[in-house]
């Protein structure tokens, strides 16, 4: 029904209150990486649903990277030659945002603008509180508590220095909202582990430790990082509301930054 009604405000949109058609919006394709887990595919068809919802008459589009229909090249090809901006659901820096998705993007006849990652960013952080307060962070702790407590921001980890540098950057952010220390870790590839930054964090004194789940959805890394918390763990980031608003942010700001490229339009945000 949700996109349904998005597609009729798509029509009405193209309509000016004389009666002459307007220019239509470059589309927005949010472009996952793919998982196996069903959960995933099924968080990130909501979350679109949810981009709609803020923005009527947008026409908005999946494409996943690898392992989920449809791939990126197939939504690519169906937009023939229109304008899109093409905004990854990956929350820092990395090979997919800098070599993978612009690629797909040259192959196609789609005249596309490339935004930049979703973090780091403000609204990351409002749903990383939220999450940890749904499952069961105390916003008003007592100092002792406070002394004894810290959250592990668990990411996915890439070879890609500035994925790190993005992650980090998101953490010192949470930790100032807090008030609690922060340590970025690492479900693969990068150091630290989950489980080596809890262990190193009981040492210095810090045993109510709580695991951020900082991931877009669900799927192994989430499941087993929050496996290893020693006492709670939140939910990936999902549908919250703040998700749908930074994926439409980082779609107007790729719109607004200058092309510098001819065919296709690469901008990065």
């Amino acid at each position: 029904m949700n996109r349904i009604s998005s597609q009729l405000a798509s029509q009405l949109s193209l309509v000016s209150l004389d009666g002459r058609r307007r220019p239509a919006a470059p589309a927005l394709v949010v472009v996952a990486h793919g998982s196996r887990d069903p959960r995933a595919l099924s968080t990130v068809r909501t979350l679109l649903d949810r981009i709609r919802e803020q923005r009527p008459g947008l026409p908005v589009h999946l494409g996943h990277i690898e392992l989920n229909d449809p791939l990126l090249p197939d939504t690519l090809a169906t937009l023939g030659t229109r304008e899109a901006v093409l905004v990854p659901l990956l929350l820092s820096r990395g090979y997919h945002i800098k070599r993978d998705i612009p690629e797909m993007a040259a192959q196609s006849q789609v005249r596309a603008r490339v935004a930049g990652a979703l973090g780091p960013h403000p609204l990351l952080v409002e749903t990383l509180r939220a999450r940890l307060i749904e499952a069961g962070w105390d916003t008003h702790m007592d100092e002792a508590t406070r002394r004894t407590s810290a959250v592990v921001l668990a990411a996915a980890g890439s070879r890609d220095p500035e994925s790190k540098i993005d992650t980090t950057r998101t953490a010192q952010l949470l930790a100032e909202r807090l008030g609690v220390p922060v340590v970025p870790a690492y479900a693969t590839t990068a150091a630290p582990t989950v489980p080596d930054a809890i262990r190193a964090l009981a040492a210095s004194g810090r045993h109510r430790v709580a695991v951020a789940s900082y991931f877009t959805a669900p799927g192994r890394f989430a499941t087993e990082s929050a496996e290893a918390a020693p006492w709670i763990a939140s939910a990936p980031l999902g549908t919250h509301p703040a998700m749908a608003k930074l994926v439409l942010h980082r779609y107007d700001q790729a719109l607004a930054t200058p092309v510098t490229t001819t065919e296709p339009e690469l901008a990065s945000a």
